[in-house]
């Protein structure tokens, strides 16, 4: 088992930042990729990021991908999102997901799943 705690969550102004954390712990995860989603009240989960172990590649939602940054430390075993220029559409309960090699936009592709930190952008 893999056990996923994410922090960073907040409320936040129109055009403010933030930097999402989750930090892996149990079974080790060498080798998976890691992702961000996120799901809004009455939504389906969606995917936000990915990235392979490596951390050489990574995979963006269209509407993230200026402004959203995926990063991880696999000696830290966590996994990071730098939110830039956050708006109102972004405010949802943010997941990171793992437990896959190679990285999917389908969040039932993946096995572990933390509790999640919610993400309020105010305008």
């Amino acid at each position: 088992q893999v056990q996923l705690v994410e922090s960073g969550g907040g409320l936040v102004q129109v055009g403010g930042s933030l930097r999402l954390s989750c930090a892996a712990s149990g079974r080790t995860f060498s080798g998976y990729s890691m992702a961000w989603f996120r799901q809004a009240p009455g939504k389906e989960r969606e995917f936000v990021a990915a990235i392979r172990w490596s951390g050489g590649s990574t995979y963006y939602a269209d509407d993230v991908k200026a402004r959203f940054t995926i990063s991880r430390d696999n000696a830290k075993s966590t996994v990071y999102l730098q939110m830039n220029s956050l708006q109102p559409e972004d405010t949802a309960v943010y997941h990171c997901g793992t437990g896959i090699w190679g990285p999917s936009s389908r969040a039932r592709d993946y096995e572990y799943w933390g509790q999640g930190t919610q993400v309020t952008v105010s305008s």
